[in-house]
């Protein structure tokens, strides 16, 4: 899954979801500074990876982002729309983007894009389940 919004647009928050929705009872924080943090606890494991501080594809082929793709775990990446190309074919992109400029309210507009084979088979299903959050 590859995230993308503004920086404090809610991307660690929606990684706090879906580990949460995974059983995963670690502490869940940004990994800005570690670049990966792996959640293990729940129900499947989950690879959180942040690429905003990495300037070249080099980097991020460094961080072996094959590996956390193996099939074992949910992949949440940060900033991941630059190297889109060296994610996995099938994926979710996920936009989540502020409302309200000033921040007073904090009401976010999250937008589902499925790539791939495997997520156009379950177009359908996503759509039914994110149906009543739909504008």
């Amino acid at each position: 899954m590859v995230l993308t919004g503004e920086l404090g647009a809610g991307k660690t928050t929606f990684v706090q979801g879906v580990a949460a929705g995974l059983g995963a009872t670690e502490h869940v924080t940004s990994p800005t500074f570690t670049l990966v943090r792996e959640y293990v606890t729940g129900r499947v494991p989950l690879a959180h990876v942040d690429l905003y501080r990495l300037e070249r594809e080099q980097d991020v082929i460094d961080l072996g982002l094959d590996e956390l793709e193996d099939g074992e775990r949910v992949l949440l990446v940060d900033w991941g729309d630059p190297v889109a190309g060296l994610l996995a074919a099938d994926r979710l992109r996920v936009e989540l983007v502020g409302r309200d400029p000033t921040g007073v309210d904090e009401t976010r507009r999250i937008t589902v894009e499925p790539t791939g084979h495997s997520w156009a088979e379950r177009g359908d299903a996503i759509a039914a389940a994110l149906g009543r959050w739909s504008a």
